[in-house]
């Protein structure tokens, strides 16, 4: 009894198709993704957060991600990013990641630091 030979065969997938992203205001432009760590309603804090909003709505207006963290209730978000001091502003994009420590009182000093212009 003569054995016929195994046919291996490749299946043929087609290239999965890709969804057009939608139009968005400042489109081509770099966006900012920044993370601001709290210390709850402090005065301290209550500033960076005053401070750092402006900044964003006046230098990166439409090009930014402004995410405010209060490590008394996310402590363990503090952990992963290695907080040290608060209030702490890092900024995750465009690289290289920066920190800025303080209540970004200092608008000049802020924006030379995170180099956001």
């Amino acid at each position: 009894m003569k054995k016929e030979p195994i046919m291996l065969s490749k299946k043929i997938t087609r290239p999965k198709q890709f969804k057009v992203a939608k139009v968005v205001e400042g489109i081509g432009e770099e966006r900012h993704i920044l993370k601001l760590f709290i210390t709850g309603i402090s005065p301290h804090s209550a500033r960076a957060v005053i401070n750092s909003k402006a900044i964003c709505e006046k230098y990166l207006k439409g090009r930014y991600e402004l995410e405010i963290i209060d490590i008394y209730q996310q402590p363990l978000l503090a952990v992963s990013e290695d907080i040290i001091a608060v209030p702490v502003l890092i900024k995750k994009f465009p690289l290289p990641e920066e920190r800025l420590i303080g209540d970004l009182s200092d608008t000049d000093k802020a924006l030379k630091e995170l180099h956001l212009v």
